[in-house]
């Protein structure tokens, strides 16, 4: 199949490293340019060195009210066109409910759910008809993970936001969706097997959750997003998909 993606242009926030990355590379794969946002130089040259010419950097933060402006920008000067963007925010802090502080809440969402939604909001905006937005988001949205109370508090609403932006973009023909991973191998997921004190065990039990006995692999997420993100999805808006191996029971 064709993706269609040949030249298109896409912002990729979290694009240095896990999820985002792997987005990334599935997109140049196809033809596409991408501008790759993070915290990292270091990390963001890195990535830059592997993509070459079809990558372009922004160091940012997500929480920058600046920001959205900044990876618009950064897609018109190179490459004078913009058709989407693949919204990652990184990983909320661990804990339960009542063991997160009210500054621990007030600082992700700041940038967990605020920054998204200013992104999805101002990009959006940017895009023309067959633009797509996706929101990388958590299995979270359909069924609370445990220890992870921020995680269950917020990305449920960032999947409504993401389905009304969805109402409120179609009419000019631009999409938006969600991706839902599940344990997918990043370094992110490596931490949080690593915080319960045994990473094995830890690993062992989420498998047994997981109907195909495994955990994903970055690049199976990239090659769904790819597709999401892609005019081959052309009549895919406002959908949560999950990317999981079957693990959410919910329909």
């Amino acid at each position: 199949m064709d993706l269609e993606l040949a030249d298109r242009v896409y912002i990729v926030t979290g694009g240095a490293r896990g999820l985002g990355r792997a987005t990334a590379d599935a997109l140049v794969a196809e033809g596409a340019r991408v501008v790759l946002s993070g915290r990292s130089a270091g990390s963001l040259d890195a990535a830059r060195t592997v993509l070459g010419d079809a990558a372009e950097t922004v160091v940012a933060d997500n929480a920058d009210p600046a920001t959205p402006a900044r990876l618009v920008a950064a897609a018109t000067e190179r490459w004078g066109r913009l058709d989407g963007a693949l919204i990652s925010v990184g990983g909320p802090p661990q804990g339960p409910v009542t063991g997160v502080t009210d500054d621990q809440w007030t600082a992700a969402f700041e940038s967990v759910f605020l920054g998204a939604v200013r992104l999805g909001r101002e990009i959006g905006a940017a895009l023309p008809h067959g633009g797509s937005l996706a929101f990388v988001l958590s299995s979270s949205v359909r069924a609370p993970l445990a220890d992870m109370a921020v995680s269950n508090g917020l990305r449920p609403g960032l999947a409504m936001v993401a389905k009304t932006l969805a109402d409120e973009l179609g009419p000019a023909g631009v999409r938006v969706n969600g991706l839902l991973p599940g344990r997918v191998a990043t370094e992110r997921v490596s931490e949080l097997d690593a915080a319960s004190g045994d990473a094995e065990a830890a690993r062992t039990a989420a498998v047994a959750s997981i109907p195909l006995r495994r955990y994903g692999e970055p690049e199976e997420f990239g090659r769904v997003a790819a597709f999401v993100l892609s005019p081959a999805a052309s009549f895919v808006s406002g959908v949560m998909l999950p990317v999981d191996g079957g693990m959410l029971r919910a329909l």
